[in-house]
Parts: structure tokens; C-alpha cells; sequence
């Protein structure tokens, strides 16, 4: 759906959200449509497009059948890699044959997923060292493309998998240079941002800066906030009350980011992600400073 359509018609008609929406639907609605890609029932979408003086059809342009079913399943895979489902992930990329990638950034859209599905799962780093390497040679370098950027955070990850921080840190840091400025343009940038904001973050708490860890991890916090994604919410908190431990800062700082990150879990029904939380319960109800302050 070409929701950018659809806020472009929106702007020429010199319409606010909550102008738009009058009527139709809330504000709030309207803005996960827009900010979001939560698309909201077709009676509501076909009112707006109305309002819009936009058909409908308009929002689904007509392109290749092969082109949309190679993009549908890139972005499906995308979505699974973010759930941390990589098998499922896996199983996609495989249905897609190398060839039939038509665009670069089809190409380079594969690459990314590819090397990191790699770098997550500890395979062959030579393999993912192509891929992501391919993606930063190819890529323009007059402009910043958010591929690139989630290049040098892969990059960052496999040096980090053969424990040689420094190198790590140089291409952490080669991502994280643009990211506060990176433009938010679709869903998929938001994504793709906070996978960055997150995987930095990780490391720099793994490797004892707490510091630019909290900065990078509360800003993604804050993208999420802003755009009212729920997905990496408790990923990033939960690291903040890691975080937050090794530094001890106070017992109920801890917790309420303890609480917050099982509520975006369950939101999410993260499994993988409340597993590890119940595991960090009980490292904390063996400190008697948490005692009576957790269920």
C-alpha cells in the first residue's frame, strides 16, 4: 500500500490529521495508518480516501507480479527477523532465487537480512562478511542510505562475535554517526533504526559503557514512542534495567523498567523475550534490596 500517497494528498489539501479524521475515525487511528502502516478497516480507508478526493485503488499501484511477490516476501522475512524468528526468516529467503532481484535494493535488501541472520546465529562469518560487505560497496556514498548504516551495525556484530571490540566499536560507531539525523520515511525505517540504536546499545552495555548505552537505548525508546511502535520496546528496556542494575541505580528505577519490559513482551507475545525476563526476576528476588517490590 503506497501510504505516502496517501499523506501526500492529505498535505495538498492542507488538512491536519485531526482535520482529516473529523468525523471519520480518531486522530490516534489516522496516525498509526500513517506513522505506522496499521491499516485501519476498509470502511474507514475508503471514507478518508473520499474526504481525499482519492480513489481507493490509488494506494495500490499496479507493478510486476514477480516484483511484488519478491518484495512481499522480503518484507515478511524483514518482520519475522524482527520477531527473532529466524527460522521462519530463514525458510522464506530461501523460496527467493538470487536472480530474480531485479533492483539493487532488492539485492541489497536481501544482503542485509541474509548477514544478519548469519551474524545472530554465529555462521559462517566469511559468508556474512560478503554480504554486508557487498551492500557497503555498492551503496551511493553521496548519501546516507539506511542499508549502509545497518552494514556497518552487522559488520559490528561479527567483529564483536570474534571479540575484537575495537573493530567492532569503529563500525558501531560508523553507524551510529548519521542514525540521530536519519529521516523517518516508512515503518520499515523505524525498524530498521531502532535495530541499529539497539544492537549498538547491547554493545556498548557489554562492553561497560553505560553511558552512551542508555543514550543510544533511550532514544530508541523515545523513536517508539513517537511512532507508536511496540517492537523492540522490550528488547531496549530490558537492557536499560540491565543497564540500571550493574549500575545500581534504585531498586524501583529497576523494576518499573522491569514491569514496562514484560508489558511490551506479552503486547508482542515475545516468548523468547519473556523467558529471559522471568530468569532476571529471579536473579533480582535473591537481592533483598527487591524484596516486596516484585510479584
Amino acid at each position: 500500500m503506497d501510504i505516502q500517497r496517501f499523506i501526500a494528498a492529505r498535505k495538498a489539501m492542507g488538512l491536519s490529521q485531526k482535520e482529516l479524521s473529523d468525523g471519520i475515525c480518531t486522530q490516534a487511528t489516522l496516525s498509526r495508518f500513517e506513522n505506522n502502516g496499521q491499516i485501519p478497516t476498509v470502511k474507514i480507508l475508503i471514507q478518508l480516501c473520499h474526504r481525499l478526493n482519492i480513489s481507493l485503488g490509488e494506494l495500490f499501484p499496479e507493478v510486476g507480479v514477480k516484483e511484488t511477490d519478491i518484495n512481499r516476501k522480503l518484507g515478511k522475512a524483514e518482520f519475522n527477523f524482527i520477531l527473532r524468528e529466524y527460522e521462519k526468516a530463514e525458510e522464506i529467503l530461501d523460496q527467493i532465487q538470487v536472480e530474480a532481484l531485479q533492483e539493487e535494493r532488492q539485492h541489497w535488501y536481501y544482503d542485509y537480512l541474509k548477514g544478519y541472520l548469519i551474524a545472530l546465529q554465529n555462521g559462517p562469518t566469511s559468508d556474512a562478511f560478503f554480504y554486508f560487505n557487498r551492500i557497503i560497496a555498492e551503496a551511493p556514498a553521496e548519501e546516507t542510505d539506511i542499508l549502509t548504516l545497518l552494514a556497518y551495525t552487522g559488520m559490528g556484530l561479527l567483529y564483536e562475535n570474534l571479540n575484537e571490540r575495537e573493530k567492532a566499536e569503529y563500525f558501531f560507531n560508523k553507524a551510529i554517526t548519521d542514525v540521530y539525523q536519519y529521516p523517518i520515511k516508512e515503518t520499515h525505517d523505524i525498524w530498521r533504526l531502532l535495530n541499529i540504536l539497539y544492537y549498538c546499545g547491547s554493545f556498548y552495555a557489554n562492553s561497560g559503557d553505560y553511558e552512551t548505552s542508555d543514550a543510544l537505548l533511550t532514544h530508541g525508546v523515545a523513536i517508539c514512542s513517537d511512532n507508536h511502535v511496540t517492537y523492540y520496546l522490550a528488547r531496549m528496556t530490558f537492557q536499560l534495567a540491565k543497564n540500571a542494575l550493574v549500575q545500581k541505580k534504585e531498586p524501583q528505577e529497576i523494576i518499573d523498567l522491569y514491569y514496562d519490559t514484560r508489558a511490551y513482551a506479552k503486547i508482542n507475545k515475545n516468548m523468547i523475550g519473556l523467558q529471559k525476563l522471568e530468569d532476571f526476576k529471579q536473579q533480582l528476588l535473591m537481592d533483598p534490596a527487591f524484596a516486596g517490590l516484585i510479584g
